[in-house]
């Protein structure tokens, strides 16, 4: 592959995933991203800073809750300036290991903004061209805020900005009960704001399984200053240095100021301005580059992953899908994007998480199910943890039980779901995790049991036999 030469755009983790596994199989490859440095949205903006916050908050909530079992460590005192340094220097040290990586492998990288010229040239801002055989597009997606959302920027803040952690606002409101809201609200509630949250839909998480937002819907209620569900932002103004904003639900008009706003209503996939005018690449009616299954694009010398290709937007189906790219272009068999099991997971507390096929999907679909509800109640671990809100559900096929489908909500969901994903794509039946056996007291005995609940043979569970 000395002689072929691949382009990435897009440094994040789709697009470096895609570069380094390239360059492994004997490509020659050119990197380009705007920025200097690799991770792109995910590392600098996205995954990684978000999740070091919602350490902190978790840090400090358990710091809170230790009252109840008798250790109180006192209010804690907040160093911003520390804080954010610590932040950054996670995200510092994570992108100097990639341009190590990168430069190891012999990786050529360019920084700068890359244009289609046409189907086999870029032009980068700086004025460079660079021919290719083959590019990968891996550009992702920003926030979107609506154009009459626009007022001061020191008001209205997009998810980027909101994790800059200028300031902690004494009082917020988080526009859209989405996953980046909900997680960016318990950051800003655990550091000492007042948060409110409207979302025009009549719960959290519209497309979760209710079974999972439930629990999480029920705390957030509690922790943060007011939930407005089922209700629409009609207007947001500037008076006094505060965003006046006015809601209407279907009962009530409401009008409240805030100190900050953070709109977290949907990301848009980066599409426009990258020149795929100039090739033979289609787009969907929603800005999506069209792929196939290989994530070839209308364009034989173009292929596209990540944010950019379609939903669900995650970074580890980005990396996937990078792979199977890169495959496809040497002509692999049988690797192909169709039916693969993608994880997601909301790190809100608790934390929900999911794989496979849902109840409510099963039920659009009208496929045949059966369902296995195990309550943390009925968990040791849990209750050493203080922790009993949790829930692990798993959706098997009638007859065979073969596991179709896992959802957990409570701590820890998103370190236990990869077995779900594991057990789902090894085609394992309830059996299979029901003789598996689990380390006691752990939270991954929930999986467990929950497979025994569904045979009937449930220890913690008393399932009454039916006549």
């Amino acid at each position: 592959m000395s002689n072929v030469h691949l382009v990435v755009l897009g440094a994040g983790p789709g697009g470096y995933s895609a570069a380094f596994y390239a360059a492994d199989q004997g490509y020659k490859v050119t990197l380009v991203d705007a920025s200097d440095k690799l991770g792109g949205v995910c590392l600098h903006s996205g995954c990684i800073p978000s999740k070091a916050l919602l350490h902190i908050a978790g840090l400090i909530t358990k710091a809170r809750n230790a009252k109840d079992w008798g250790v109180d460590f006192g209010n804690p005192n907040i160093d911003l300036k520390r804080l954010n340094e610590w932040k950054e220097g996670v995200v510092s040290k994570f992108a100097g290991g990639l341009a190590l990586l990168c430069k190891q492998r012999g990786i050529n990288y360019v920084a700068g903004r890359g244009v289609f010229v046409d189907s086999n040239t870029i032009k980068i801002s700086g004025g460079q061209s660079i021919v290719f055989d083959h590019c990968v597009i891996a550009t992702g997606s920003r926030p979107v805020i609506p154009d009459h959302f626009n007022i001061s920027k020191s008001i209205v803040v997009d998810s980027t900005q909101a994790l800059a952690l200028s300031s902690i606002p004494e009082k917020m409101l988080v526009v859209g009960g989405g996953y980046i809201g909900l997680e960016m609200g318990t950051v800003y509630s655990a550091l000492g704001s007042r948060v409110s949250i409207v979302e025009v839909k009549d719960g959290f998480l519209p497309d979760v399984d209710r079974d999972l937002v439930r629990p999480l819907q029920e705390k957030l209620t509690k922790k943060f200053e007011a939930v407005y569900l089922g209700t629409e932002i009609v207007s947001i103004r500037e008076k006094d240095k505060l965003g006046v904003v006015t809601m209407t639900s279907a009962d009530d008009s409401i009008e409240e100021s805030f100190d900050r706003i953070l709109i977290s209503v949907g990301r848009r996939p980066n599409t426009d301005g990258i020149g795929l005018e100039n090739t033979k690449v289609k787009l969907d009616s929603r800005g999506f580059v069209k792929v196939d299954f290989k994530r070839q694009t209308t364009d034989p010398s173009i292929l596209a992953i990540g944010d950019i290709s379609g939903e669900p937007m995650l970074a580890h189906k980005a990396s996937h899908e990078a792979r199977i790219a890169i495959d496809g272009l040497k002509a692999k068999d049988g690797i192909i994007f169709e039916n693969i099991v993608i994880p997601a997971v909301v790190f809100t507390d608790p934390e929900i998480a999911w794989c496979g096929l849902t109840e409510s999907e099963a039920r659009m679909k009208s496929i045949e199910f059966e369902v296995a509800r195990f309550p943390w109640l009925a968990s040791g671990r849990a209750h050493t943890l203080g922790r009993t809100e949790g829930l692990t559900k798993l959706i098997l096929q009638p007859g065979s039980k073969r596991l179709l489908g896992v959802g957990i909500v409570g701590y820890g969901a998103g370190e236990l779901i990869s077995e779900g994903v594991l057990a789902i794509n090894m085609k394992a039946k309830a059996d299979d995790l029901s003789r598996s056996i689990h380390p006691h007291p752990t939270l991954s005995e929930t999986i467990m049991e929950s497979a025994d609940l569904s045979l009937g043979t449930a220890t913690h569970i008393y399932k009454r036999p039916r006549k």
